[in-house]
């Protein structure tokens, strides 16, 4: 083989390695198939609007300005800005949240992102973050102060909790218009059907009236 044509088929290998050859990331956490259009309703994200009639406000939102209610079981409140608040998001991959904290122990629970990963910025506060790997699991945390940035990838558990003795308040980035969220506790001890308590009490290794009491209580949240 000569050299022209190994170079050749080098930059054939090349271009090769950076072609698309996967389906793109759902945005919903599934989408059967249906041979109906009628009775389609979701996509993999949204229908787009007529350029055309395309305005600004399409692309805005106010608000982020306003704290918003603590005073839950957690004592913090996360107000999320994707495609459904701002439908120029579609397609960009990309949202946005303001976190607030109550003082003395406001937490956002474990929880994990199954679309996106997290940027988060601490603009008021004292906040203990974060994340556990994938097993075998390795814990990350730190303390963040205003203006301190912390990044919890893709898909894994992680957590904010205030440990001030005032309110808080972060702001997120997420790498998807639309990038769900899975409170731990609440889908393992509150989901509708609930699981067996046979499987949890053997997971977690507890008796079945501890389940069926956390049970009773995450169905309530």
């Amino acid at each position: 083989m000569n050299s022209f044509h190994f170079l050749g088929l080098l930059a054939f290998a090349l271009a090769l390695s950076f072609a698309s050859a996967f389906d793109p990331s759902p945005l919903q956490d599934f989408c059967v198939a249906t041979p109906e259009p009628e009775n389609a309703v979701f996509v993999n994200g949204k229908f787009c609007k007529n350029p055309n009639l395309t305005v600004a406000g399409d692309f805005s939102i106010s608000g982020l300005n306003i704290p918003a209610f603590t005073g839950n079981r957690v004592g913090s409140n996360v107000t999320l800005v994707n495609v459904d608040k701002i439908p120029g998001l579609n397609t960009l991959g990309i949202s946005f949240a303001r976190l607030d904290f109550a003082p003395n122990g406001g937490l956002n629970p474990p929880h994990t992102h199954p679309r996106a990963t997290e940027i988060l910025v601490v603009v008021e506060g004292t906040l203990y973050v974060g994340f556990v790997t994938s097993n075998p699991n390795r814990l990350f945390t730190k303390v963040l102060y205003p203006g301190d940035v912390f990044v919890f990838p893709i898909g894994l558990i992680h957590f904010q909790f205030n440990i001030a003795k005032t309110n808080a308040v972060a702001f997120a980035g997420l790498s998807s218009q639309n990038p769900g969220v899975i409170t731990i506790a609440n889908a393992i001890f509150g989901p509708n059907p609930p699981i067996n308590p046979d499987v949890l009490a053997k997971a977690f290794q507890l008796d079945n009236y501890t389940v069926e009491k956390l049970q009773k209580l995450f169905a309530n949240a």
